[in-house]
């Protein structure tokens, strides 16, 4: 984001805001990269009591606008809302994630192994950015100007939490394709999250990322229906850079080779498999994806975008042997998009 110089305060939030980012990012890095038991001696003390019954165990701190993890106790699971809107929003969503990995996969939570679901909101001061560091959330408020709280989108926070899936599934490294990947997958779970719990069918949904936390009725962070047009012309933000294909991959060094820009690739390739199959996009193309996410075998930390096409046309034969017309489906969709 290029910010003029006639608005400093403005220009140090965001450089703050990005010295932020890369904190949380290299903690997540380094964090997935550690064997079980070494992340059991890291995790926080209340993350690492066993869990003896499948069901869903949320906690849900704030920092009040300090840079301190996770912060003050203000609801955990099973406790009534309380008056501050932005924890019920991460509570709720949280159960929303939750619920939508169990009920379709019979997955236990991040690490299928009923792992505690730690938020913390209010951190830090207009910091513009929701994050999974690697073993807990963070919401920061927004700086009410471009950035409302980043709380306020279900597809947010199931974006940020499949963060954590895919850190304990195939572990995609976070550069270049396989970057790309993972933060298509992000995306792609966190739409599918949000449409599920609406309960939206592909032509009913909006297909769009952090519609509320990006200020204005026009604007979105992401779409996976038309990358490149969830913004534009935003007197801030400028346009979507996103591309919808192969003909437009941004090789970006300052964005780890382009993780966020070149999601759109795989972000549309997902649309297209999910509109053109229909009905609700969980029941074929999800089970499909995930499959594809949680093999990893066919789908490597360095996999891509090429071989996650192929883990799902693999996955689409092996879970419909008996419909061609959705591993059909699923290639038309790669193919579109240029891979």
């Amino acid at each position: 984001m290029q910010k003029s110089e006639s608005k400093p305060s403005a220009f140090k939030t965001k450089v703050q805001a990005f010295a932020t980012d890369d904190k949380f990012r290299s903690k997540r890095q380094l964090f997935s990269k550690l064997s079980h038991g070494a992340k059991r001696v890291l995790l926080h003390e209340s993350l690492k009591k066993a869990i003896k019954k499948t069901t869903v165990n949320r906690a849900v701190y704030t920092a009040k606008n300090k840079e301190t993890q996770p912060g003050k106790l203000v609801r955990k699971e099973g406790q009534a809302a309380v008056k501050d809107k932005d924890v019920n929003r991460a509570y709720d969503a949280a159960g929303y994630t939750w619920n939508f990995y169990y009920s379709l996969f019979g997955r236990n939570s991040i690490d299928s192994k009923g792992m505690k679901i730690i938020q913390t909101v209010h951190y830090g001061v207009k910091y513009d950015n929701a994050f999974w560091d690697g073993e807990q959330m963070i919401y920061g408020d927004g700086d009410g100007k471009i950035f409302g709280s980043f709380t306020t989108d279900i597809d947010i926070i199931g974006h940020e939490l499949t963060h954590g899936v895919v850190q304990y599934e195939c572990n995609l490294a976070y550069k270049d394709q396989s970057g790309a990947l993972n933060e298509s997958l992000a995306d792609v779970f966190g739409t599918m999250i949000k449409q599920k719990t609406l309960n939206l069918d592909v032509k009913h949904a909006d297909w769009l990322i952090g519609e509320n936390c990006l200020l204005g009725k026009k604007y979105a962070l992401r779409s996976l229906k038309a990358p490149g047009t969830a913004y534009v012309n935003h007197p801030d933000l400028g346009t979507d850079p996103q591309p919808a294909n192969m003909s437009g991959y941004i090789n970006d060094p300052g964005d780890n080779g382009g993780v966020h820009s070149n999601s759109g690739i795989p972000n549309h390739a997902f649309y297209l498999a999910a509109y053109n199959i229909g009905g609700y996009s969980w029941e074929k193309t999800g089970r499909i994806w995930y499959a594809a996410l949680t093999d990893i075998e066919l789908v490597k930390e360095t996999a891509s975008f090429a071989d996650f096409k192929n883990a799902t046309i693999v996955h689409a034969q092996k879970l419909f042997p008996g419909n061609t017309s959705v591993s059909d489906a699923i290639s038309a969709a790669w193919k579109s998009v240029g891979v």
